[in-house]
């Protein structure tokens, strides 16, 4: 059996004449159980393992970071196919882990990430920061591209001839708005809930009110404006009267009578129009019921107009419409105004040094950078020329901070690259910028800026990732990061058949947003393990959605922290919009919903499928029990095995729920088979199960979130280089409990986070 053994080790090459009794091992493990499908002649999956050796990891790195994720994964071998012990594998994965990580330390390489362009949410959250204006700019801009799961990676964020006359025709617009020398012309806009940013849901408004909604607006004049609130629905004669409650920024402006008159019981909509003063600047505008209207003789409270169960007489708000400006006073004292203007000239001589110190710190930090004087010089011609031809400073001011809302400074985020064949630390000043837009997806502020003009921002490094992890602005993390790494984008455009799923309205589509939002947002706030994600036993609900999710106690529109049954739910994997974006229209898809976990929970997508691949029987949409009838069938084919014998069960363990996120035990009379046996003979039966199944593969699991986060921090994708990196990320993350500033924190200081080599080495 030696010699034969060793016949075999010198026909594969996987041994050379220096060795270690681990490297042997590996060899030994590799060469029994993978050398027969992944040499030269069969080339399995497009990997053979000819000629590269146990004793040269760090030469054939890419190929064995490829072997350590499929063996630690129990991906391989395949099902069917003779399996190492347990023991031999996880000295195997033990062996390849401890050599890439190795030689990762001893010979790194950073990536050189590409010339950055601003994304849409980048440069709406530099225009809040820079000029305290807080705008949608979907409609004006394009939107981006995405690479490697995310809209914020350089290579991808091309720039057309198209995309610079948006850049300028929308830097004119908030420059006019920011300064205030917009023109007094009035236009109707209408918005609705949920579409756009500026449109919020009716959680916004007090909790005393009902069926409503709140928009955040910025007004550019001091000047009359309209509130236009349409309704729909026709209130019931026998209960309260529907009593329209109209604020602005909190504050109760009108409260009217929304009752229509007897005669005309079948109106179904109605405008409500009020016109009123106010001043420059953001507002909050909602229309919303008052409580009392919505409650039964006998104090029952009714259903949110539009949910489940309705009754035949409800009323909401369908959409508020504002119009003006109508008198026009002036711009008014805006905070965008008080945070450009530092000075104000009151003679001609004055003019030029006033916008001198104007224009200095917001090129500065729109630039995140030190400004020379000679780039001032252009900005005070641009005044200038736009003082003579507007007639007044304020027109000057807007001329030239319409240069810089243009500059290649602003929209894109260059850095030094390095001396060819040379890692260097980028400087601090690059630092601040990847530190800001990564957690805030903005610029820095001027705490940041200030400490990295000094070069003092490195000492003091983690306590400002801690302060900006608790600033509000790291909401974009949730916005930005996890609106793609959990799908949560897809939400508002999904659309459930209204035949097969009566029960979802828009009040629930609202809903599955806010509850992973407000999850993600309180594993930040209160900086929680990573792994509630997956374990977690509560969530955040409010009536609406405790409803369809069959949890008692929870009234009201607003959301609270709920504990719940951790067998039935917890963990983003439990929760409706994740289940309805993985989800066909018609029914559950174990398949989508299996790839989904792969690929977002443990780091291992499958392949593509075939291009020759058929799809499923119609029948399999009729019943649980056909589908899973129908992918058992497909499954049994040799090109499908290898892929659905690892996606399916995991799917399947989700059964329970159904395409849009409502726990069920029994479907059309047959109780649900939520059960499956993954390749390594493990059993899963329902989302129990499901989730001690991921919590015993959860290094695997903060691999996939540290891979992804860095991906996002970065701006680049990852190749074989960065996946040592992401496993130091998991093991500094794991000594601070693997909390999420931990994980924050190991990213932030991890080599390819604070280095880059020259481009094209």
């Amino acid at each position: 059996m030696k010699s034969l053994a060793l016949a075999l080790f010198a026909t594969s090459s996987l041994l050379a004449a220096q060795s270690s009794p681990e490297a042997d091992a590996a060899a030994k493990t590799v060469n029994r159980y993978c050398f027969s499908c992944h040499n030269q002649t069969v080339k399995s999956g497009g990997i053979s393992l000819q000629g590269i050796k146990t004793t040269d990891v760090p030469g054939h790195a890419e190929t064995w970071e490829k072997v350590l994720r499929k063996v630690r994964g129990v991906e391989m071998p395949p099902p069917g196919a003779p399996k190492p012990t347990p023991e031999a594998a996880k000295a195997l994965v033990t062996f390849l882990d401890t050599e890439l990580d190795r030689n990762s330390k001893a010979n790194p390489s950073p990536g050189s990430p590409s010339i950055h362009r601003l994304n849409r949410a980048e440069y709406s959250n530099a225009i809040r920061d820079l000029l305290a204006l807080d705008l949608d700019h979907s409609a004006s801009l394009p939107a981006d591209d995405s690479g490697y799961g995310f809209d914020n990676i350089g290579e991808v964020l091309t720039t057309s001839p198209l995309l610079m006359e948006k850049y300028m025709s929308t830097g004119r617009r908030v420059a006019r708005l920011a300064v205030g020398t917009v023109k007094a012309s009035a236009a109707l806009e209408r918005y609705t809930a949920g579409k756009g940013r500026e449109a919020l849901s009716s959680d916004a408004l007090p909790i005393s009110v009902r069926n409503g909604m709140a928009l955040h607006r910025y007004f550019p004049l001091d000047a009359d404006y309209s509130i236009t609130v349409r309704v729909r629905g026709t209130p019931d004669p026998d209960r309260p009267p529907a009593k329209l409650d109209i604020r602005v920024d909190g504050a109760r402006v009108e409260l009217l009578d929304a009752t229509v008159d007897p005669s005309e019981q079948n109106q179904a909509t109605r405008l409500f129009e009020i016109r009123l003063p106010l001043k420059a600047g953001m507002h909050d505008i909602g229309a919303a019921f008052l409580e009392e209207s919505s409650k039964a003789e006998n104090g029952i409270v009714r259903r949110a107009f539009n949910g489940a169960n309705a009754p035949a007489f409800s009323v909401g708000v369908e959409y508020i419409a504002i119009g003006g400006p109508f008198n026009a006073k002036g711009a008014g004292d805006t905070a965008s105004r008080q945070r450009i203007f530092s000075c104000r000239p009151t003679t001609v001589q004055q003019e030029a040094p006033c916008a001198r110190k104007i224009l200095t710190p917001l090129a500065r930090r729109a630039y995140r950078r030190p400004v020379q004087p000679g780039e001032i010089e252009p900005l005070m011609k641009l005044f200038a020329a736009g003082r003579k031809d507007g007639g007044s400073f304020d027109a000057g001011i807007e001329t030239a901070l319409r240069a810089i809302l243009v500059s290649p400074s602003f929209l894109f985020r260059i850095e030094q690259s390095p001396k060819p064949g040379t890692i260097q630390p980028i400087t601090e000043l690059e630092l601040a910028s990847r530190l800001s837009f990564f957690l805030w997806s903005s610029i820095p502020d001027d705490e940041l800026l200030t400490l990295a003009s000094q070069n003092k921002l490195r000492p003091v490094l983690n306590q400002q990732v801690k302060r900006m992890i608790a600033d509000p602005k790291a909401n974009a993390l949730v916005d930005n990061f996890a609106g793609q790494w959990l799908h949560m984008r897809n939400i508002p455009s999904w659309r459930p058949d209204p035949d097969k799923y009566p029960q979802f309205d828009e009040n629930l589509r609202a809903a599955f947003q806010k509850e992973t939002e407000l999850f993600f947002r309180y594993i930040i706030r209160e900086d929680r393990s990573v792994l509630d994600f997956i374990s977690a036993d509560y969530t955040f609900l409010n009536e609406r959605l405790a409803r369809h999710y069959g949890v008692k106690g929870v009234n009201g529109n607003y959301f609270r922290k709920v504990a719940i049954d951790p067998n039935e739910r917890g963990g983003i994997l439990s929760q409706g919009g994740v289940l309805m974006v993985t989800s066909y229209p018609t029914r559950t898809s174990p398949v989508l919903r299996g790839k989904w976990i792969l690929d977002n929970i443990l780091g291992s997508p499958p392949p593509p499928p075939p291009p020759d691949v058929p799809d499923l029987e119609d029948k399999a949409a009729t019943s649980p029990s056909n589908l899973r009838a129908a992918l058992e069938k497909h499954r049994s084919k040799a090109a499908c095995a290898s892929c659905h014998s690892r996606l399916d069960p995991l799917g399947f363990s989700l059964e329970n729920y159904d395409a849009v996120g409502r726990y069920r035990k029994v479907e059309g009379g047959s109780p649900i088979d939520a059960s499956g046996a993954m390749p390594n003979g493990t059993t899963v039966d329902g989302p129990g199960s499901l989730k001690q199944i991921l919590m015993g593969r959860q290094d695997e699991f903060v691999d996939c979130l540290a891979e992804k986060l860095l991906t996002y921090a970065l701006g680049r994708g990852l190749d074989h280089n960065d996946l040592p990196v992401v496993r130091q990320i998991r093991r500094e993350a794991a000594v601070g409990e693997s909390r999420f500033s931990a994980l924050a924190l190991a990213v932030v200081n991890s080599v390819p986070f604070q280095k880059r080599k020259s481009a094209g080495q």
